[in-house]
């Protein structure tokens, strides 16, 4: 469902549907517009711009998403998870050939540099690729290739998470994971290893063998976990598969000593409150957990999941977040701190990044 009463392709506006207004909500507008930012959890297919899904429709007309970016609207507006899925699976099949993975890599990392995005993980499912014919090698060479070409002009970091899509079960899992593991094959940016999909009936544990020889080979953990079960699939993901990180834990509000846990142990959430709203996970936005969350000391992180999708982008998830914890400009500084706190990136990454976000707030009355 395109959030806050954006289309896809078009400015989201803020979370309550109407456009602010006031002076003081443009200023924090514009201080989240210029902010420097890392993301933690965004899809590869899921950020293809309404542009980019309309040309690669156009290339593949045998698909039946729409290539009028308009029709984009009504095709991305979903009755339920279920939905989602499906409609993100026929999105994901107009990604067919190494030329195809490198417009959209490249791509996406464009419209996260005009967010001022410095740092992001992205989420790739390579089995999708692999499956439908593309050549392994021919996939990661498009990848790396768009992820160098990124850096050098736009100047945005990218590294890679490879997920299992769990509705496709252990051969998916088994498939990802050579791919992963194998040094003569996996790219060099690839950091963490995830598991995304349907989460109902669709257990955690199954996937333990998968993630051992993950992390065996250097690879952090950082499955989906709670977004629309329950919290012990978070506990399966933390015992089962050494999660470092969790992909949404939104159920994780209904056990305290849940919460508990993760803010000891300094667990991140990766936090998506349009989404959770879009794939109906939570039923509105004031009864989303990050309040809950923040109150319980975890350490929380904002990103966009499947931004175009959604009718969304980063600088529109720092705003839902200013306003539900409401944060003021040192408030959503120390967000993007979070963030950068919870990567992968190397220390003196994480430092250089801390560093532009600490003199950009500085700066900020002034600018």
């Amino acid at each position: 469902m395109p959030a806050a009463g954006a289309r896809p392709g078009e400015a989201p506006l803020t979370d309550s549907s109407v456009p602010a207004t006031g002076t003081a909500d443009r200023d924090l507008h514009r201080f989240i517009a210029g902010l420097p930012k890392a993301e933690l959890h965004v899809h590869h297919v899921g950020s293809a711009s309404p542009r980019i899904v309309s040309e690669l429709a156009a290339r593949h007309p045998d698909s039946m998403v729409p290539t009028d970016p308009e029709a984009l609207a009504d095709y991305f507006t979903f009755t339920d998870f279920a939905h989602f899925i499906e409609v993100y699976l026929s999105v994901v099949d107009l990604i067919r050939t190494p030329e195809d993975v490198r417009l959209l890599t490249y791509e996406v990392a464009r419209d996260m540099a005009r967010q001022q995005v410095r740092y992001a993980e992205l989420t790739i499912t390579p089995f999708s690729s692999t499956r439908r014919g593309i050549d392994e090698r021919a996939f990661m060479d498009a990848v790396e290739d768009a992820r160098k070409a990124a850096e050098a002009e736009f100047g945005t970091v990218l590294r890679w998470c490879f997920d299992i899509p769990g509705e496709a079960g252990l051969e998916a899992a088994e498939e990802t994971t050579r791919l992963a593991t194998d040094d003569r094959i996996r790219p060099e940016g690839l950091v963490s290893f995830g598991l995304g999909g349907p989460e109902i009936g669709v257990p955690r544990p199954q996937f333990k063998p998968y993630f051992d020889r993950a992390v065996a080979a250097g690879l952090r953990s950082v499955p989906h976990a709670g977004e629309t079960t329950g919290p012990e699939t978070v506990w399966d993901a933390l015992t089962d598969l050494r999660a470092e990180r969790i992909g949404h834990g939104t159920s994780s509000a209904r056990d305290p000593k849940l919460l508990a846990h993760l803010a000891e142990h300094r667990i991140p959430l990766e936090v998506c409150p349009t989404s959770n709203i879009a794939t109906r996970a939570v039923r509105t936005l004031e009864e989303h957990p990050i309040k809950e969350f923040v109150r319980a000391g975890v350490l929380v992180t904002v990103n966009s999941d499947d931004p175009p999708m959604f009718g969304t982008d980063l600088n529109n998830e720092y705003a839902v977040a200013a306003r539900l914890l409401d944060l003021d400009e040192r408030g959503l500084a120390d967000l993007a701190r979070n963030a950068v706190e919870a990567s992968f990136l190397d220390p003196a990454g994480k430092a250089r990044i801390s560093a532009e976000i600490d003199a950009y707030t500085a700066a900020w009355p002034a600018s």
